[in-house]
């Protein structure tokens, strides 16, 4: 019997959604008949605080997954030095944006200073020329090798991470700059613009990956590679040119991510950032289906959700917000072992 639900909710996710829907309201009015009015109007302040926080943070950890569910949907690597990328990103950023006191540089340089506009196009395309690179050099001569390919992008992060490490420190001691200064006040909540402009890239570069993926034609030969790699190089389609490509598009999107992410967040940049936006893609992208680019969509605002309602619901317990968000992939891969979609890219019209 159970064996037999379970079945039936793994190939309909409609159902899981809509029984997570009855449950959550079924228990927010049993609470809402028993709360005194004083609860019902803090809990309704920390429910408008949730709902705009939780958008704008699904937004972002959208944005930070775009690229790792990109490259697996068209190559089938699980690119583990995604979180390294977003690192770089940050990293050259905030060295083109700001100056250094002596000693907090191995190799000293001089400050640039650049227009922020001009440090983010130009960390977006070091970014994608360095996923190139690792592809061409390191993912593309073990293809086909799942374990090679994942202790291979260890390695790369754990590198980039000693790099960091050697040249800037241990210790972040200055915060990304903040990309649009000021904030904005919705529905009686403070937000910052560079959250709001977070939010709204990861719209557009969903949108556009979306468009691209379906109309363009280098998009269409990419998800022929997904469909079925050997029939696209009877095609004459150069496959491996096309996943380097792709990878470095993943690359680019992990820049902006870090860029925008650190920013909004006031974050320093330390070598050791890569490892919370590793495991948080990973997360998203296997909740939502591995390649499915509307499965990370929805994955990411499931997961922003997730953490924003414990940090406001228990705030003495924040520190397991990670946690948390961990906890709802397990859970529903129990389930639905191939995530909400459980779609490759090539599948999805």
């Amino acid at each position: 019997m159970t064996q037999r639900i379970r079945k039936k909710l793994a190939t309909r996710p409609v159902i899981i959604l809509i029984v997570a829907i009855v449950a959550i309201l079924a228990a927010a009015s049993t609470w809402w008949y028993y709360s005194t009015p004083a609860d019902r109007a803090l809990a309704l302040t920390k429910i408008r605080s949730i709902t705009i926080f939780g958008l704008l943070a699904g937004g972002a950890y959208a944005l930070l997954a775009l690229g790792f569910t990109l490259i697996y949907g068209v190559s089938e690597v699980v690119n583990m030095a995604h979180g390294a990328l977003y690192m770089l990103g940050a990293y050259v950023f905030f060295a083109l944006t700001v100056s250094f006191a002596p000693g907090e540089m191995l190799v000293r340089f001089e400050p640039v200073l650049l227009d922020l506009r001009l440090a983010l196009i130009l960390a977006v395309i070091l970014a994608a020329i360095m996923g190139a690179i690792i592809y061409r050099l390191v993912i593309h001569p073990i293809m086909g090798d799942l374990l090679a390919t994942l202790v291979a992008t260890i390695g790369i992060g754990i590198i980039f991470q000693e790099i960091m490490l050697i040249q800037f420190g241990a210790h972040g001691t200055r915060r990304v700059a903040a990309f649009v200064p000021g904030s904005i006040t919705i529905l009686g909540e403070s937000v910052e613009w560079n959250t709001i402009l977070s939010f709204a890239l990861s719209l557009v570069f969903f949108i556009g990956l979306w468009i691209f993926l379906s109309k363009a034609k280098i998009g269409k030969a990419m998800r022929a590679i997904a469909q079925d790699r050997e029939v696209a190089m009877l095609m004459g389609i150069n496959t491996e040119r096309l996943c380097m490509l792709t990878m470095a598009i993943a690359a680019s999107l992990a820049a902006v991510a870090g860029i925008m992410i650190t920013s909004a967040r006031h974050a320093y940049a330390y070598p050791y950032m890569w490892y919370a936006p590793l495991y948080m893609s990973f997360a998203i992208v296997i909740l939502g289906g591995l390649g499915s680019i509307k499965g990370t969509f929805m994955g990411a605002f499931i997961i922003g959700y997730a953490e924003i309602a414990v940090t406001f619901m228990a705030p003495e317990v924040v520190f397991l917000k990670d946690a948390v968000a961990l906890g709802i992939m397990v859970l529903v891969l129990l389930i639905r072992p191939k995530g909400i979609f459980g779609k490759r890219i090539e599948m999805e019209e």
